[in-house]
């Protein structure tokens, strides 16, 4: 840092100043002290900063997804990192694989790394472990799903309901057969999407025909397999609801290979790419996880900038996109 002030002709303290994105310097000596640091190479030290600021802030935050990879994950995390950076903070974030130990070892790595705030896709049923770095002055927003046994802002999708308007689509165009494959039955949305299925159906007066449902499906294979079985047996159903995008896919090979995507219906929750090119184009229930991420990341912020208030629950609705197979009648 003194060579760089040293090169800009200025002082110590306002080199300081810019590195940290501190007010009180004019753009001409920013742009001088900006210059001389890009001629050095010199990189800033975040951690000796963070130590030396009078707030303590590292301008990290920590996210914790359950899969980085899936489509839904990325699209939140890059909301929240869009929101971050125009704060200058830098976003640290891990994959939980749905394994409740793998999340507080996330969790642990990024405290130890001292980040202002947490976003969190939970994946533990029990959240009290988070109550030490709460009082330690830890912000945190969970996305997706609530935690377990701690009073946190949560960011949600109506889970239910869009499953329910999917089911209602499919008995309107006149199927009474219609199978539901979910995900894990111990992850809350899944749980409450096959809710909404259930309740739907009850709606209706069609009776529930457990031969009909498929549970605990995790990723694309388990789901293929599950809709082979589903349409190859005695009695199949006429329409398909899927509960998870990488289930929709599965779900959509198996109809294409049994040469039946024309015949039988499918609605999937949570739209996936390139749905619109397929034929038919997959008719879907569609989350925003743009929204939800950038909704997450302000309140997280908000938190950061000094909001006392009590905790809050924010509902981010769905949309229905009708493409083709969820229009396919009996």
């Amino acid at each position: 840092m003194r060579d760089v002030a040293a090169l800009a002709k200025v002082s110590i303290k306002t080199v300081s100043r810019v590195v940290n994105g501190e007010p009180g310097v004019s753009p001409a000596l920013a742009r001088r002290v900006l210059a001389a640091s890009e001629r050095l190479d010199y990189r800033h030290n975040m951690t000796a900063s963070s130590l030396r600021r009078s707030d303590g802030r590292s301008a990290t935050i920590g996210v914790v997804l359950e899969d980085v990879a899936n489509p839904f994950a990325s699209a939140l995390h890059r909301s929240i990192e869009d929101v971050a950076v125009k704060r200058g903070v830098l976003v640290l974030a891990g994959s939980s694989d749905e394994d409740g130990e793998r999340e507080r070892r996330l969790v642990s790595a990024f405290a130890s790394r001292r980040v202002d705030g947490l976003i969190i896709q939970p994946s533990s049923h029990d959240h009290s472990y988070l109550l030490t770095e709460r009082r330690a002055g830890t912000a945190m927003v969970f996305v997706d799903r609530p935690p377990a046994f701690l009073d946190a802002d949560t960011v949600l999708t109506d889970n239910t309901a869009g499953v329910k308007r999917g089911v209602r689509h499919l008995v309107e165009h006149g199927h009474r057969r219609i199978g539901y494959l979910g995900d894990m039955r111990t992850i809350a949305t899944a749980a409450d999407r096959h809710q909404g299925y259930v309740e739907e159906l009850a709606e209706h007066e069609i009776k529930l025909d457990e031969r009909l449902v498929r549970l605990d499906l995790r990723g694309i294979e388990k789901a293929e397999a599950a809709t082979t079985e589903l349409l190859t047996g005695p009695e199949p159903p006429t329409a398909l609801f899927t509960g998870q995008n990488l289930i929709t896919i599965g779900a959509f090979r198996a109809l294409r290979r049994l040469g039946l995507h024309r015949k039988v219906a499918l609605i999937g929750f949570d739209d996936i790419l390139l749905a619109d090119l397929l034929e038919p184009g997959i008719t879907v229930i569609a989350q925003d996880p743009a929204a939800i991420g950038r909704t997450a990341a302000d309140v997280l912020f908000r938190r950061l900038d000094g909001d006392r208030s009590a905790s809050e629950q924010h509902i981010v609705l769905t949309r229905m996109i009708t493409r083709g197979s969820g229009e396919i009648r009996p």
